[in-house]
């Protein structure tokens, strides 16, 4: 199977638990169309894809993964229906069709990403796992998708818009933040379902690190080269809403070295596993190729 089927598979597959874990819920009509609305808007689905790659690299079936990975999709919509508010980057289009709060209402829309989020916790905590597991997986939930971890990320990437002396150093603690935590979670989720090694665990931590700040980069080098119809959002708002980019700082061309030294980072962590990892190096190809 190539990379292309594997991602169809494990989209298919998260695609599938969200809207049955949605339906099965008693809520109002409207705030279930809302929610349905972003889950059904498509995307990479990278982050509950890194999920089902640990699985599959540990021999594991991906349907133990099932929960885990749907709660990270809920959670990471929830963060772009409120990214996209007049609050915050108040954008029109996303994955190319009207953003939540344009297709209904700004309230709706606060609301449906809050329904996300709390459903996503309520729903793990009902998941078919070990006690133990449970704890654990909420706990690093909790603390990638938060105030110490994307939420915080989120602010501190606001509060240095319009500002011309953000540094590269803050620049990447931004992005290990808003980007990379639940990127690093995902990884981390899989091994705690794998019972993978602390060695491999601490490995596949330090691969999420560098293939979020690699994924970063790349989302700022398509916001200056990129086809807007590929990405399905606007390009040039980056520069438009003055906001510090790694080829603001760097260049373009200093950018697209950062983005090698990132890959280069995570593929010397995936080669220090204990395993052959090949579906993991099939997605990290896919992060750095996209054009969308």
């Amino acid at each position: 199977m190539n990379r292309t089927d594997d991602l169809k598979k494990w989209k298919l597959a998260v695609e599938e638990t969200m809207q049955e874990l949605i339906e099965s819920s008693d809520m109002p009509t409207r705030l279930r169309d809302a929610m349905s609305y972003s889950l059904e808007a498509g995307g990479k689905r990278i982050r509950p894809a890194l999920v089902y790659a640990v699985l599959e690299t540990y021999g594991i079936a991906i349907e133990r993964g099932r929960e885990v990975a749907s709660t990270l999709e809920m959670v990471h919509t929830y963060s772009l229906i409120h990214d996209d508010l007049p609050a915050m980057d108040d954008d029109d289009l996303r994955r190319g069709r009207l953003t939540n709060h344009r297709q209904f209402d700004e309230a709706t829309a606060i609301l449906a990403g809050d329904a996300l989020l709390t459903d996503a916790f309520r729903i793990l905590s009902e998941a078919n796992l070990p006690a133990e597991a449970i704890v654990e997986i909420i706990r690093a939930f909790g603390l990638a998708a938060g105030s110490t971890g994307m939420v915080g990320g989120q602010l501190d990437d606001m509060l240095a818009e319009k500002r011309d002396d953000v540094t590269l150093q803050e620049l990447q603690s931004i992005h290990e933040r808003k980007t990379g935590a639940l990127l690093v979670y995902a990884l981390e989720a899989g091994s705690i379902l794998a019972g993978v090694s602390k060695e491999d665990r601490l490995q596949l931590k330090q691969f999420g690190r560098h293939l979020g700040i690699a994924f970063q980069i790349q989302d700022d080098i398509l916001d200056v080269i990129g086809d807007e119809q590929a990405i399905g959002k606007r390009v040039g708002s980056d520069e438009e809403n003055e906001k510090t980019t790694y080829p603001k700082l760097l260049g373009l061309d200093g950018a697209k070295r950062a983005l090698d030294a990132e890959v280069d980072a995570a593929t010397f962590a995936i080669q220090s596993l204990s395993v052959q990892a090949p579906l993991l190096v099939d997605l990290l190809t896919f992060v750095v190729k996209r054009n969308y």
